[in-house]
């Protein structure tokens, strides 16, 4: 379902889950919802002229407090009027109708602490309530990332709600600031970023390479890219929606974003749901960490299961499978594989290849297996490298979506610009061959620091910190005991930190919990729509 990042850190289900959750909530490789009406990138000084916005359901809270105080300056953007139309037609979704669904842009300040310069565009689509009678107000989404569009989330299949939530709420999805259509960040070429994501030799100024190119072509707006301010557009697309409070479902990065904005309008929360929570008071460097600890269980859990298969390359001593593996993936930079295509699979694009099989349940491992079979017993590695241009977002024509430079723009200005030095450093490196042994010794250097904020010329004054939102609503956040991307010690603490919270627990493999269990959609459905708050200690199965 989920929209996935060119590496690790605070992503989202990959496309392979699509089916298994909503019906597919986003695209895999490829346009990053490009089929809207692009909107221009940033105006110069340019306020929206206020209009009279239609009679909402719920009178609008046009008050805004993105400063922590009421800026008079903002009541034009909160009063304004959103021109919906139906969204063009993609040719690249064949089976998918977009005219079902409603396009249009939001303006918003470029910078909030001078909202009377420079704005921005957000791309907004909207997918109608069924049921108008009965309709609570907005759910607005984000698929997670950093770098997800909830543009094309929405856009790509929209009956993915089709149930209770498609019945009661406008379903909103938009591209936050550097994502999609709001302002995208596309800092390399297609060619250049095909050696980026595949060499199994970095130089030691990649990051450097990434943020010289950024900076060139993006440095007006670096400045104000990042989720605290993505949380500020939220407020303003509320009350323009007419909505008195905000009602959010957020997956994986989208957990973050929407932490972040109960911390800013702790008074706005409505019906708030986080799913596959991130910690936010877990700096970058240790957040990679616990993750990849996360994928190398999952590593060891597949493995072990794909030993008693009959079909497995990985031989039938469940002890051994796991070793067994990653010595051939890191083996392919000595001997990589050529695929038909003529392009090579190489240990980088292998491992994430693998990363991205490892991001579904059981269910999705018989593939993954196929797949590495395909590799490892036949020597061709056109199944795995598939998998990896899926992940990266790079379509068959050798075009790739603008989610990676949002992924690292959002990061870094997110406070991931400080990084541990001498022996912190060390240390660092210590805990991370300590607990993922197998899936970080390939390239070290990049599995601590994912993405590389070291060189990036925007520093923030955004820091990793424990979120205490002082709402009287509470929010439900999401857990899967074997979540790989974001393990299910981040729930607990998450919950713990927003203090009026209930942690709803999946067991089973797999990121996220929503799509693998009728259980905890049902349990979020009625949430959603009702209020019922899930009962404290509720555990879900997989199905």
């Amino acid at each position: 379902m989920y929209f996935k990042i060119t590496r690790f850190s605070r992503r989202a289900l990959p496309a392979v889950a699509a089916a298994a959750l909503l019906a597919g909530c986003t695209s895999s490789a490829g346009s990053d919802g490009a089929a809207a009406a692009a909107p221009s990138p940033v105006t110069t000084a340019a306020t929206p002229t206020p209009t009279t916005p239609p009679t909402p359901t719920t009178p609008p809270t046009p008050t805004p407090k993105p400063t922590g105080a009421a800026d008079p300056a903002l009541k034009p953007f909160y009063g304004q009027q959103i021109a919906w139309a139906p969204c063009a037609d993609d040719p690249k979704t064949d089976k998918v109708d977009e005219s079902v669904v409603q396009c249009g842009t939001l303006k918003v300040p470029l910078d909030y602490a001078g909202p009377t310069g420079d704005t921005m565009d957000v791309a907004v689509v909207r997918v109608p309530a069924a049921k108008p009678d009965q309709r609570v107000g907005s759910l607005l989404v984000n698929p997670g990332g950093p770098g997800g569009s909830g543009v094309s989330m929405v856009k790509r299949a929209p009956t993915q709600f089709d149930g209770p939530l498609h019945d009661r709420f406008d379903t909103i999805g938009f591209d936050p600031r550097g994502v999609g259509l709001t302002t995208p960040l596309n800092c390399l070429d297609d060619k250049v970023r095909d050696e980026w994501v595949t060499t199994d030799t970095p130089g030691t100024d990649h990051g450097k390479v990434l943020a010289d190119a950024c900076q060139a072509k993006f440095g007006k707006v670096l400045p104000f890219i990042g989720t605290r301010n993505t949380a500020r557009d939220m407020d303003v697309l509320r009350a323009v929606l007419g909505d008195q409070k905000l009602n959010y479902f957020g997956m994986s990065y989208g957990t973050y974003l929407g932490t972040l904005y109960a911390e800013e309008f702790p008074d706005r929360v409505g019906r708030l749901v986080l799913d596959g929570a991130v910690d936010p008071s877990v700096p970058l460097v240790q957040h990679n960490i616990e993750q990849y600890a996360g994928f190398e269980r999952s590593l060891q859990t597949f493995a072990a299961n794909c030993a008693k298969q009959d079909q497995c390359p990985l031989g039938k001593d469940p002890a051994k499978a796991a070793g067994k593996l990653a010595d051939f993936l890191d083996g392919l930079k000595q001997k990589p594989l050529t695929t038909t295509g003529g392009r090579t699979l190489t240990a980088t694009a292998a491992w994430t290849g693998m990363i991205d099989g490892l991001y579904g349940d059981e269910k999705a491992w018989d593939s993954l297996r196929n797949d590495l079979g395909w590799a490892m017993v036949r020597g061709k590695g056109d199944y795995l490298l598939a998998r990896a241009d899926g992940y990266n977002h790079r379509d068959k024509d050798g075009h790739y979506g603008v989610s990676a430079d949002a992924y690292t723009a959002i990061h870094c200005a997110d406070g991931a610009t400080s990084a541990p030095t001498g022996e912190a450093l060390q240390s660092a490196y210590a805990e991370m061959a300590a607990k993922a042994p197998l899936i970080s010794r390939h390239e070290p250097s990049l599995a601590l620091f994912d993405p590389d904020c070291r060189a990036w010329p925007f520093p923030s004054a955004e820091q990793p910190h424990p979120v205490t939102s002082k709402s009287e609503a509470t929010i439900v956040v999401v857990g899967s005991t074997g979540d790989p991307a974001t393990p299910y010690a981040s729930a607990e603490k998450l919950a713990t930190q927003l203090g009026k919270a209930v942690l709803l627990t999946r067991e089973g493999e797999g990121h996220t919990g929503y799509g693998w269990s009728t259980c905890i959609r049902t349990s979020v459905d009625t949430f959603l729509t009702e209020g019922t708050v899930p009962a404290a200690g509720t555990r879900c199965p997989t199905d």
